[in-house]
């Protein structure tokens, strides 16, 4: 079956999220004489992306406005009682730090020119229009994309089968002839090859075993082949 498009995650998988974080909040902290709360500029980060996970899943639950969101990971990790400006404030502050790190993986621009004449491509995230929106185009991509779609717009988060639907109905394809291509094996992975995509795990670190159902890669060098070969019909899955 041809593959005509392909879906992207952004965080991890275009963008180098996880580096960016560390490398942002290190900077922050020290400029905000705020280092020496926590043992280490890890253990900082490690509570700062325990409260983000918190507070988004409310958000995404529709318990927090997005903004609201940010103002309550900010008061909850700095333990302290701050009005919305404030809080606005510091995160920004943050945010200049962490966006100054921003950086796609080396893998990225050669896959996109590998495929830009035998593949549409299009964004599904989990996060926000207005941040997905921003990223790409810091990062030199947006225009690479005819779609970018993000949970917080579509009332839908993966690994829910409608996530990934409401991006073939963006495309007007059917869910065989789209490949989805994320870094986490289950949200990304299985959601995709549930809801009838081409899923393309990108497992970078060699975490293991992933579940059946796709494909697993550790570069996006070996996603043309994938698209040239999909296997799904009867033949062995390569996720291992």
């Amino acid at each position: 079956m041809t593959i005509r498009a392909v879906v992207w995650d952004v965080d991890d998988t275009l963008f180098d999220y996880t580096s960016a974080d560390r490398e942002g909040m290190r900077a922050h902290l020290t400029a905000e004489g705020l280092l020496a709360r926590w043992e280490s500029a890890e253990a900082a980060l490690v509570r700062w992306r325990e409260i983000t996970e918190q507070k988004w899943a409310r958000f995404a639950a529709g318990g927090l406005s997005f903004e609201d969101q940010r103002r309550e990971r900010v008061r909850v990790f700095l333990e302290t009682e701050l009005t919305d400006a404030e809080a606005d404030d510091w995160f920004r502050r943050y945010r200049t730090h962490y966006e100054a790190v921003w950086v796609l993986f080396p893998d990225v621009l050669p896959a996109l020119d590998a495929l830009a004449d035998s593949h549409r491509h299009a964004v599904l995230s989990n996060s926000s229009l207005h941040v997905q929106d921003h990223k790409l185009r810091t990062l030199g991509v947006h225009d690479r994309f005819e779609a970018i779609l993000c949970a917080a717009e579509l009332g839908v988060s993966k690994p829910a089968a409608g996530a990934f639907l409401a991006a073939c109905e963006a495309l007007e394809l059917a869910p065989h002839q789209v490949a989805y291509v994320g870094d986490h094996p289950e949200i990304d992975g299985r959601g995709a090859a549930d809801a009838g995509l081409l899923s393309v795990w990108l497992d970078r670190h060699g975490a293991g075993s992933a579940p059946a159902g796709g494909h697993r890669i550790g570069s996006l060098a070996e996603l043309p082949a994938i698209l040239r070969a999909d296997t799904r019909f009867g033949a062995p899955s390569t996720f291992r």
